[in-house]
């Protein structure tokens, strides 16, 4: 069996690391993609044409027109959770089994919301850059995030951990999510619009999909306290950034923090993240060892099952899979 490992040089070092490709050349035949820029479709196809299994990093697309195009290929695993550039209607209709990682960066992307939450209340880049910059900083009052409120817009893995962390610091937590149960009394469940008027720091953890598109434009923008912050961990589509530069610019609130953007690669973007309230980075929340080898060690893992013609735990469409070994 032969496996594409579509990563380019730098995403491999950053997202996959030698153990995981050790382990991926012991159950297959790696071939390396060596180019700098990932993979369009029609590099796909051209460097997947003796590929039994691609193994994807985040932006290399599972586009509809390459499965018909690679009548070898068997399976298509994606390194990430989000398969949302991945056209699974199209894979299952060639028989081709998609697969997913799990999401080993909860503990990573939490601890950058507190991060953030330090941040932008105590001013740490701000005066840092000042001090770099031979200016004389500003000493601003902060707040302390005991006895604050942080309000968590969707109480998925990373929001239930973020949610316990908070607590322990002795804050108040309120969760939005339509969806979620919340059994901790400590914990209040409350409508989106309660969390909005009623949060010194918003966490957007929410899903990304149709329905939470723009979630945050101007209306909810509107509802936010001028002391509060906003803090986009998900993806930048849930965000209207023009209604959030004029929130901004117009100090309608605080601040904002963010590691995701409608840049490419799902970065922020840079006209929003040169603003002076603004913290950025530049999609990093789980980029630290643990969390990368969770994930790529897990597509070791479905590779091995893949080769022996087992359905690997994070299949999506093991119904419809007849490419098998």
């Amino acid at each position: 069996m032969k496996v594409l490992l579509a990563h380019t040089p730098e995403m491999r070092r950053n997202y996959y690391g030698d153990r995981s490709l050790n382990g991926l050349r012991a159950a297959a035949e790696v071939i390396l993609h060596e180019g700098d820029e990932p993979l369009d479709a029609a590099g796909l196809v051209r460097a997947a044409k003796d590929a039994d299994i691609i193994v994807a990093d985040r932006m290399t697309e599972g586009r509809g027109e390459i499965f018909a195009q690679l009548p070898r290929l068997r399976a298509f695993v994606r390194c990430a959770v989000d398969i949302r550039n991945v056209n699974v209607d199209a894979a299952s209709g060639a028989g081709v089994l998609v697969t997913r990682a799990g999401p080993g960066f909860v503990q990573a992307v939490a601890e950058l919301a507190l991060g953030f939450m330090v941040d932008l209340s105590r001013g740490v880049s701000r005066t840092t850059a000042d001090y770099q910059a031979g200016r004389k900083p500003e000493a601003r009052m902060g707040r302390q995030l005991a006895g604050s409120r942080i309000g968590i817009i969707g109480y998925g893995s990373i929001g239930r951990y973020l949610a316990e962390v908070a607590k322990v610091l002795r804050m108040e937590v309120l969760v939005a999510d339509p969806f979620a149960t919340v059994s901790d009394a400590a914990i209040r469940h409350v409508s989106l619009d309660e969390l909005l008027a009623a949060s010194d720091y918003v966490v957007c953890l929410a899903i990304a999909n149709e329905q939470t598109e723009n979630l945050i434009g101007e209306a909810a923008l509107a509802r936010m306290q001028k002391h509060a912050v906003f803090i986009n961990l998900s993806r930048g589509n849930l965000v209207d950034e023009a209604a959030l530069a004029r929130a901004l610019l117009e100090h309608r609130i605080a601040g904002a923090a963010m590691d995701v953007g409608r840049a490419p690669d799902q970065m922020p973007t840079p006209e929003l993240a040169k603003l002076p309230n603004v913290i950025a980075t530049p999609h990093v929340g789980g980029l630290t060892p643990q969390a990368i080898e969770y994930q790529s060690l897990e597509t070791v893992r479905q590779v091995e099952a893949i080769v022996k013609g087992e359905v690997p735990q994070g299949a999506v469409n093991a119904g419809r899979w007849t490419r098998r070994p």
